[in-house]
């Protein structure tokens, strides 16, 4: 009965601890990242195989910043940009046949408006068809160890061999985050091409402007929508000085309200308000007193060589910090400086944060007086077997 009762209390902590955040979202699947720790802080259904409509359109960036060395460069669309685009009805950027850009209005335009006469133009410039830049981006899904990752479209429209997980996607986004162009393209509010023809504007924040929803922290992303994938999103913010990115797909899709930029405001206020780098070490608060002989003061007090913050719950309980030290208990004037006195374990619950060297980080000076105070029996005795010696050399010396 005993042994029912203990599995059953670590069954509960165990679901407790996989669902400690629930939040009321539309979106079928989302991971949310820490990412100055490269930390999961929030998961749901992050390895199911889904659709990711124009969230695609990212890798198709990528692909085309690792094979276009200069973005300046000009190219002239053709009608096989515009092929089929129509009867997909697939959203488009405004460019035009025989109109004259460069491959960075090409990417601004597959970036801020979703434009997918933009993605065909850039496919057919850099590998000559859409075929073989398909190709080129299922190599780099294989470069990047995706095992649940496929391409076979560089626009996202449904297709059952275009898929991904968020959490594989989260990689990709990383990766693409990597490139300084299109960290700057999807940050951009509102963008003209070079000939002053078209201005292109941010879906998401032109959505989170037309419904009125304030995300001030989020510094820009991707959106998608079709029948099968819902609404998906990908965006990256910060708050407090703490850099987040988020994958969210196959939110409801309504006309009437963006369900998808409502859950990204919903998951990130909860961990905006209630999370935070929590200071869990000061290298300027003692953790320990140890001995010390021979000096003016009895103790010493040991400090950590360095501040330590983790991303925690502002109300986190501060029982679960545990320091643990295993070295010298006790120094004198004669342990010279920077000698090693031991280490450190810094513990949140079982997790094992950091292992610190401790160093005597001062020189003790010596002081006669402590010394006979805490030798004076030692003292007694050295100088009564002086006393001794003495006399019984002065009666031997008779």
């Amino acid at each position: 009965m005993k042994k029912l009762l203990t599995f059953i209390l670590v069954f509960i902590l165990f679901i407790f601890k996989v669902n400690a955040v629930e939040l009321d979202i539309s979106s079928k699947n989302a991971i949310l990242y820490n990412l100055d720790t490269n930390e999961i802080i929030y998961q749901k259904n992050i390895d199911q195989k889904v659709s990711i409509a124009s969230l695609t359109k990212i890798m198709t960036a990528l692909i085309t910043v690792e094979n276009v060395e200069d973005l300046n460069k000009q190219t002239i669309l053709t009608k096989d940009d515009f092929k089929g685009l129509a009867e997909a009805n697939a959203v488009t950027a405004g460019f035009t046949n025989g109109q004259t850009v460069t491959y960075k209005d090409l990417l601004y335009g597959l970036l801020l408006p979703s434009g997918a006469d933009a993605a065909k133009a850039l496919a057919r410039n850099v590998a000559g068809t859409e075929e073989n830049f398909i190709k080129k981006m299922n190599e780099k899904v294989k470069k990047l160890n995706l095992k649940s990752t496929n391409f076979s479209t560089v626009i996202g429209l449904d297709d059952e061999n275009n898929y991904s997980t968020v959490k594989e996607f989260s990689q990709i986004f990383k990766e693409a985050l990597k490139n300084k162009d299109i960290n700057q393209i999807i940050k951009v509010k509102t963008y003209t091409t070079t000939d002053g023809k078209l201005t292109f504007k941010s879906t998401i924040q032109s959505n989170a402007s037309k419904f009125k929803i304030d995300i001030p922290y989020v510094l820009g992303g991707k959106t998608g929508t079709t029948t099968d994938a819902g609404l998906c999103l990908a965006t990256i913010a910060k708050a407090n000085n703490i850099n987040y990115m988020l994958i969210t797909t196959g939110a409801l899709y309504d006309k009437k309200a963006p369900h998808h930029i409502i859950d990204a405001k919903t998951i990130y206020d909860y961990f905006i308000n209630n999370y935070n780098n929590q200071k869990i070490v000061n290298k300027n608060k003692s953790f320990k007193t140890i001995k010390t002989k021979y000096t003016k003061n009895e103790n010493l007090n040991l400090y950590p060589n360095k501040n330590i913050t983790k991303y925690l719950n502002n109300n986190y309980n501060k029982k679960d910090i545990k320091l643990i030290y295993n070295g010298i208990e006790e120094v004198t004037p004669f342990d010279k400086k920077g000698k090693t006195l031991g280490t450190l374990k810094i513990y949140y619950k079982d997790e094992l944060l950091d292992t610190q060297k401790i160093t005597l980080n001062q020189t003790l000076k010596f002081d006669l007086i402590s010394l006979i105070k805490q030798e004076k029996i030692i003292i007694i005795i050295v100088i009564s077997l002086l006393i001794l010696i003495i006399l019984i050399l002065k009666k031997r010396a008779k």
